[in-house]
């Protein structure tokens, strides 16, 4: 696959990256900054939502890990405007807020775990771990170039019903 040249910092795009690990993160942060892009990072889903909601420029991609650690104690009575949730909801809760987005799914979790799971999602692209530098970039400019999603009051409630395109 041929290199294409760093984006311009004048015309790059801001992607938030979202993971637990932070070895992931370091990776795909310094990937994608070599190639020119703006990004933004966070270790979990409370710190995404409040980057998401709060982040006066434009987030052009949302890569998140499916699996973010579990939720901890909330009182339902508590007002929380930026819980712990796994990755499905972070898009969810974005797409409720910012109508459209652009968004790359992972995780390490086998095909077979996440139907173990019942783990399906739709009209995401999806990027398994471990994963190529070369796969990253490749579905990065792809997502970056296609149609974002967009929040359908009918169909928004669940993300997870459709067809997936599956990299790595």
């Amino acid at each position: 696959m041929e290199k294409q040249a760093p984006m311009p910092p004048s015309t790059a795009k801001t992607i938030l990256i979202v993971d637990d690990d932070p070895s992931m993160r370091l990776i795909c942060v310094k990937t994608l900054r070599t190639e020119g892009f703006t990004v933004l990072e966070a270790e979990g889903s409370s710190e995404s939502l409040k980057i998401l909601a709060t982040h006066t420029e434009p987030i052009d991609l949302l890569v998140t890990d499916l699996m973010l650690p579990p939720p901890g104690l909330e009182f339902a009575s508590t007002k929380n405007p930026y819980p712990r949730v796994h990755g499905h909801e972070i898009i969810q809760r974005t797409l409720a807020m910012k109508k459209t987005l652009r968004v790359i799914l992972m995780s390490s979790l086998s095909e077979t775990d996440r139907k173990a799971y019942r783990i399906t999602t739709d009209h995401v692209p999806f990027l398994q771990k471990p994963f190529s530098v070369e796969t990253l970039m490749q579905l990065v400019h792809e997502v970056l170039s296609a149609a974002p999603l967009s929040y359908d009051e009918s169909a928004g409630a669940s993300i997870a019903k459709q067809d997936v395109r599956w990299y790595g």
